[in-house]
């Protein structure tokens, strides 16, 4: 059973276990608090406040996640009394002596992690802001100073944002959480940048993934649980497709849940594990749902209920619960709501799961022949303002008074300066503005006929905590017009031809422009007989023919100025 306690006003939770003593202190903040444009000061914050810290001889460490904040760790009462008692000290009293270190620290973290098949998922779901910019770097580390930090700390890290766990008999003695007042905090609402959905966009990724959001109830967890066993079955066990097939359900605290699964292909079986993937997703769309597989993932959780360390397990999902204001049930409680769920509850979920779907495709690939739309790449629109024609030659720059549009054949990419969630600087005059919906607009001024007032025109626009500081480029990296105009897989040299083409143009134009005139002398100095007027006809024709034969060198020459 989960007791309910109080802390030093800190909402406290504590159940039984028979092993080492652990705890959590969890607060109700994250990235999708944050903007793009101070993106990292809460993972920053959590670096700080463990870093005095040092070498542990036990267990400590933390986690930022999108709504949520926690600081855990495993040894003797002793041990956790001083960590959690010195973890709230020094979010009260930033260590603010370490903040660039801790900078460093951070940006070599994110410069070595791997790249994930799901990373680009919350971008193409939610745009540039809330639960969208796990996408993105920590952008807003750079200009992150210590007043904003202790800012963050006081908005968010409180007594009434907080809720402490504890996985033992009781409260170590000696545990203080000295944290300031302040009020509780909800989740963020999560956008969408999705006009229509079921959506799919094409990844680098060698793998298919389906990204949900389904109300949050048992039915839907339990779903998630089927629909692995199915996709195990049909793509590795019967197809031999796949070696990864796996889904998660993860709660969100506002009523609904995301809801993923993935399965993995080598490059040459990309194509059928796509058609087996969607395969899976339509029979139980149509309720082909297997009466085994439910029975058997409801005597897996069954089971899991029983242990005798279930409630120091569900610890710290409990306090999440508490945290947004979500039910938690006891153990009969969950029993019961488990025997509830039958196919046609699964088949509901199917239809909730397909109706939000968003799916992440291999390159090459697109799911659209199964009734799937392509997530946008582009802007629906264009801004009115001055239009600067590019030095390659092909589209534009258009400046307006509320926004950028950088004018593409068909693939317009707008940034409205209300809806930019950040813009990128770089000390050369390159500009990149990101719209909430995740337009990403690149201006290089190397490339485009500028006005030297536009680049200000644009900066005044977009607020100064939304501007990102880049650091310089070496000249090599800054793109020039003819890198620009090249296409790939094309030579630099694109003129083989053309020198050729003069020559022969010239030779030609010489043969019968010489013929011609030795023709059209003789015509003057030599008496006609009568019916001999034809030959002036011809004379015509052959200045004509000369005209045409010189055409291609006036063209050629013309390109070549260009």
């Amino acid at each position: 059973m989960i007791q309910h306690l109080d802390v030093d006003g800190v909402p406290t939770l504590l159940a039984p276990t028979g092993g080492p003593m652990r705890a959590g202190l969890t607060f109700r903040v994250g990235t999708a608090d944050e903007t793009l444009g101070r993106a990292g000061i809460t993972h920053l914050l959590e670096h700080l406040a463990l870093a005095p810290l040092g070498l542990a001889d036990y267990h400590v460490n933390g986690a930022t996640a999108q709504a949520f904040t926690t600081f855990h760790t495993t040894g003797s009462e002793t041990d956790i009394a001083a960590f959690l008692t010195a973890v709230c000290g020094h979010l009260r009293e930033l260590p603010v002596a370490r903040l660039d270190i801790e900078k460093d620290i951070l940006r070599t973290e994110w410069s070595s992690r791997g790249a994930a098949a799901v990373d680009d998922i919350p971008l193409w779901r939610h745009g540039a802001r809330d639960y969208g910019l796990t996408s993105y770097p920590e952008w807003g580390l750079n200009a992150l100073t210590a007043d904003d930090l202790r800012a963050w700390s006081a908005r968010w890290f409180t007594r009434e944002n907080a809720v402490l766990w504890i996985a033992g008999d009781r409260v170590p003695a000696g545990l203080r959480l000295p944290l300031p007042a302040g009020t509780r905090q909800a989740v963020p609402v999560a956008s969408s940048a999705l006009p229509r959905t079921p959506a799919y966009f094409v990844s680098g990724s060698r793998a298919v993934v389906l990204d949900s959001v389904v109300r949050r109830r048992t039915a839907a967890g339990v779903f998630a649980a089927v629909l692995e066993r199915e996709l195990y079955r049909s793509l590795r066990q019967d197809a031999g497709l796949s070696y990864t097939t796996t889904t998660g359900y993860d709660p969100r605290g506002d009523g609904y849940a995301t809801l993923r699964a993935l399965a993995d292909a080598l490059p040459e079986k990309q194509d059928a594990v796509l058609g087996g993937f969607i395969d899976v997703l339509a029979k139980m769309r149509v309720g082909r749902i297997e009466q085994a597989d439910l029975d058997a993932t409801i005597a897996k959780r069954e089971d899991f209920l029983g242990i005798a360390e279930v409630d120091a397990a569900r610890l710290p999902s409990y306090a999440l619960n508490v945290l947004t204001g979500e039910p938690n049930l006891s153990i009969d409680e969950h029993r019961a709501e488990l025997k509830a769920v039958d196919l046609a509850d699964l088949h509901e979920v199917a239809g909730e799961v397909m109706a939000s779907a968003l799916l992440m495709v291999p390159g090459g690939l697109t799911a659209d022949w199964a009734g799937f739309v392509a997530a946008p790449t582009h802007s629906a629109d264009v801004v009115q303002g001055t239009t600067y024609a590019s030095r390659g030659g092909n589209g534009g720059l258009r400046i307006g008074v509320d926004g950028v549009s950088l004018l593409r054949a068909d693939s317009p990419l707008t940034v409205r300066y209300a809806d930019c969630s950040a813009m990128l600087v770089w000390p050369d005059g390159a500009r990149q503005l990101i719209g909430s919906d995740a337009i990403a607009l690149h201006i290089e001024p190397t490339l485009f006929n500028l006005h030297p007032a536009a680049l200000p025109v644009i900066d005044a626009q977009v607020p100064a905590d939304r501007q990102i500081a880049m650091p310089a480029r070496t000249p090599e990296s800054i793109p020039q017009p003819q890198a620009a105009e090249r296409q790939p897989g094309q030579s630099a040299d694109r003129s083989w031809w053309e020198v050729p083409v003069m020559a022969l143009s010239g030779v030609a134009t010489l043969l019968v422009g010489g013929f011609n005139l030795l023709l059209t002398l003789a015509m003057f100095t030599t008496e006609t007989e009568p019916g001999d007027e034809w030959l002036w006809g011809v004379v015509a024709v052959l200045w004509l023919l000369a005209v045409i034969l010189a055409l291609p060198i006036v063209l050629v020459w013309r390109r070549r100025r260009r």
